[in-house]
């Protein structure tokens, strides 16, 4: 039994500790939000008054948090967990962040005498509640070795894909398809809609066709109902488009499909859709007419 951190208690840091305590282990949390930290409390965790004290009781601390910015400063900050952590103990930097940005975590906290591990969920916070999804894993392979065990506890299937850096890129290019798959799902069931067929009907066939995705699955019925409770928010999840027309610059890698999609989710986001799920971008197609 481990002693875990999670910083950044949201919808996913959530999901990430309820599943730790499933798991068996004591988990230590800290979010601004006070809520946040009594409803891991509710679920047999301990609360943490900083991010700070987090680092001293951990062994690990998994980092989930929603900017860039927070990131850095938890991580980096005079008082952040690289300042605060006894030396060996190990960052789990799971926020979906840039490549280069994980890159100097990387650097500035092994420097520092503290281990990392760039390790992003490819899945929605309601996927990984019921254990469903994937832990992208970069960093030194020791590492990884050593807390594989704890990831899978998170997630069944951790995954190491390279160097730090290497897993975040790869998340990025995971929430490109999510990006283009949600698109394409409001647009299929909207024409659906349209002609006048049943939407029940219609996603248990497409589900069951070749026409089929996880997208469609996952927030296809979503769509259907006109409900978009967040399993990922727009507004954050905007951030992560932006992070993955940058990251494709610096490889020089073209983006067509995903510059029209990012102003759809644009459009969704300007009418004031920012907190509902990302399938709300079917609000931005019921804006368009056939001429």
């Amino acid at each position: 039994m481990t002693t875990v951190g999670v910083v950044g208690l949201g919808l996913l840091g959530s999901a990430v500790a309820a599943r730790l305590r499933a798991g068996g282990h004591v988990v230590v949390g800290y979010d601004v939000v006070a809520e946040k930290v009594q409803a891991l409390v509710a679920v047999g965790g301990r609360a943490a008054p900083t991010a700070e004290a987090v680092a001293e009781a951990a062994e690990a601390v998994c980092v989930v948090l929603p900017s860039l910015a927070s990131v850095d400063e938890v991580v980096l900050g005079s008082r952040g967990l690289a300042a605060s952590g006894p030396p060996g103990r190990t960052i789990i930097q799971m926020s979906t962040i840039s490549p280069a940005l994980t890159e100097r975590l990387a650097r500035e906290v092994t420097a520092k005498g503290l281990a990392f591990l760039d390790a992003p969920i490819s899945g929605t916070s309601a996927m990984v509640a019921r254990g469903e999804g994937i832990v992208l894993v970069g960093g030194e392979r020791g590492v990884f070795d050593r807390w594989r065990p704890l990831l899978e506890t998170i997630l069944p299937s951790a995954v190491f894909i390279g160097r730090a850096g290497q897993a975040m890129l790869l998340k990025l290019v995971a929430n490109l398809l999510v990006a283009l798959h949600s698109a394409a799902a409001a647009e299929a069931l909207l024409m659906a809609r349209a002609a006048g067929l049943d939407l029940g009907l219609v996603l248990d066939v497409l589900c069951r066709s070749a026409a089929s995705s996880r997208m469609l699955e996952v927030r296809g019925p979503l769509i259907a109902r006109a409900e978009f409770p967040p399993q990922m928010k727009l507004d954050l999840f905007m951030k992560d488009l932006h992070l993955i027309q940058e990251a494709a610059r610096r490889v020089g890698a073209p983006l067509p499909l995903t510059d029209v999609a990012e102003r759809l989710y644009a459009v969704a986001m300007e009418a004031g859709h920012g907190g509902a799920d990302l399938s709300v971008v079917v609000k931005a197609f019921e804006g368009l007419r056939r001429i």
